[in-house]
């Protein structure tokens, strides 16, 4: 019997984007996803542990209020500016959904968040990228151009560079016809938000993850603060979609980690020690690194290929991050894990780079 496949011509068919291997065997030093290697605070796991399973029958806050008014205290803006998500990927989306739907193209970097591109061909939107420097910096310029909407992480993604407020901000002020969005995924581990500027800039969205300083990535959890406006039309099309998006226990442990603010500094203050003992463990064997202020590095060797490195790294169960592509396949993203794996990574390079 011959099979008819003439539904094809009707599929949409992009690119995906292509996550960071999850090895399913243990033992092994996952220090290629930018997960947080310490677990969420001591007050996620007591909701967990007093949750009410009854009331899962029920539907969850369409507005996640509780979460929301949580986030809008502690960061010193309004409810009404704050908008939650299924991890700061569905925020994203979203904003890519409502505010980036104009006839010119979009800007982002050359080297940053592979999702953007998969999103701008998924919803058909017109995009052109713009080329870090040598030094892998932006290059603020290519910015005050005619365009259809920004987006930007800070510090950007895989190098971990980061730009100050004041930059950001010549940006912003020279599109008020775009949406600029500022992704802060890895901000709070050496970088100042550019949250405060959405007070003066109607035009800026702020977006933010649970998964990285928070110890959540498996919670999904992401926001975004702007304009009121801004977040009113970014409601709109999410209830348009999908209305329920985030469940009741995630709300709850939402809310709990922010309210323990200790911790959150704790685990950070932790983190940002172990890279800085990192850089100085690689440049000592030979690697040149971007001087981020993320929660990983981005390093390449003077002499042995990242790929090759890359390879041994994961024949000895340690698991970072390479890609194959042009600009940057000479250099890893290696995850900042405890004291202990990070001891253990250099122990290996060592040996290795003999």
């Amino acid at each position: 019997m011959e099979i008819s496949m003439s539904w094809e011509k009707n599929v949409r068919r992009v690119e995906p984007y292509v996550a960071g291997e999850q090895p399913k065997r243990e033992g092994v030093i996952k220090l290629n996803t930018n997960e947080c290697p310490y677990p969420p605070s001591p007050k996620v796991k007591e909701v967990l542990r007093q949750m009410n399973c009854e009331k899962l029958r029920l539907y969850p806050d369409m507005d996640a209020q509780k979460l929301v008014d949580a986030l809008a205290d502690y960061y010193h803006v309004r409810p009404e500016q704050v908008f939650v998500g299924v991890g700061s990927d569905d925020v994203l989306a979203m904003a890519f959904m409502t505010f980036f739907y104009g006839d010119k193209p979009i800007l982002f970097p050359d080297i940053t968040y592979s999702f953007y591109d998969v999103w701008a061909e998924l919803l058909r939107i017109p995009y052109r990228t713009c080329a870090l420097d040598e030094e892998f910096c932006i290059r603020k310029e290519d910015y005050f151009v005619p365009n259809g909407g920004i987006v930007i992480p800070n510090p950007n993604a895989p190098t971990g560079v980061l730009e100050d407020v004041s930059f950001f901000e010549e940006i912003i002020a020279a599109n008020p016809d775009s949406v600029v969005i500022v992704d802060e995924a890895y901000v709070d581990f050496g970088g100042e938000s550019t949250i405060p500027l959405t007070e003066k800039y109607d035009n800026l969205l702020v977006v933010q993850t649970f998964s990285k300083s928070r110890a959540m990535a498996g919670a999904r959890i992401g926001f975004a603060i702007g304009n009121e406006k801004l977040i009113g039309y970014l409601k709109d099309v999410k209830f348009s979609f999908n209305s329920y998006t985030m469940n009741m226990p995630v709300i709850e442990m939402g809310t709990a980690a922010v309210l323990d603010d200790a911790y959150f500094k704790e685990i950070v203050g932790k983190i940002v020690k172990t890279r800085e003992w990192t850089k100085k463990q690689l440049k000592r064997l030979g690697f040149s690194l971007a001087d981020s202020k993320a929660n990983f590095l981005f390093a390449t060797h003077e002499k042995v290929f990242a790929k090759d490195i890359f390879l041994a790294l994961k024949e000895n169960n340690i698991y970072v991050r390479h890609w194959n592509k042009e600009r940057i396949g000479n250099y890893l993203r290696i995850t900042i894990g405890t004291d202990e794996q990070m001891e253990k990574l250099v122990a290996f390079l060592e040996d290795y780079l003999q």
